[in-house]
């Protein structure tokens, strides 16, 4: 595909986390305005604020994490170049399961922007995990400590950044799934 970028000689933009910004909802609204007229041919539903920056009060990276769906990943493919025309970087991260994109660059990153296939069940965690945080000011608090602790221990190192968070996201997920269960 050569409409990728990958800007592979670009440092990545060490992993900061930030007290809460009351911006950044506003931020997301006029990214999604943007978004819903670039990507509009394979939107399929509404575009979400997810990530850390979606949860009120939540200490964050500071960047806007938006989660478009798409029909499937085959059909959205020249939605990449749609993405890049509005400042998106591709990177074929995860590639399996979303396109995934930052803004500006690597090295000074705003925002991210997942394209992933609607109702899947990457679509699904992402929505619930963030509706938990917005929920349960405990977990969001215990998830905002987490966070500090890993982002100075891999301040370099992202991959082991997202990793590390992993079981608290999984333990997170299977008490939302149970309590879901429980009310029906």
């Amino acid at each position: 595909m050569t409409n990728v970028s990958t800007n592979e000689c670009q440092p990545e933009a060490r992993i900061e986390v930030v007290e809460y910004d009351p911006s950044w909802p506003a931020k997301f609204e006029i990214e999604r305005a943007l978004l819903e007229a670039a990507l509009a041919p394979w939107l399929v539903g509404r575009i979400e604020h997810i990530g850390s920056t979606a949860v009120p009060n939540l200490a964050a990276k500071p960047v806007i994490d938006i989660m478009a769906p798409v029909r499937t990943l085959e059909e959205s493919r020249s939605a990449i170049t749609a993405a890049t025309r509005v400042g998106y970087v591709y990177y074929p991260y995860k590639a399996q399961v979303m396109h995934w994109f930052c803004k500006p660059s690597a090295s000074h990153r705003t925002h991210h922007l997942h394209l992933v296939p609607f109702d899947s069940p990457l679509w699904h965690e992402r929505l619930k995990f963030r509706d938990a945080l917005r929920q349960n000011a405990v977990l969001a608090s215990e998830y905002a400590a987490l966070k500090k602790r890993l982002a100075e221990k891999f301040a370099t190192d992202r991959e082991a950044y997202t990793e590390a968070k992993e079981p608290f996201i999984r333990r997170v997920l299977s008490e939302a799934t149970a309590v879901q269960k429980d009310a029906t």
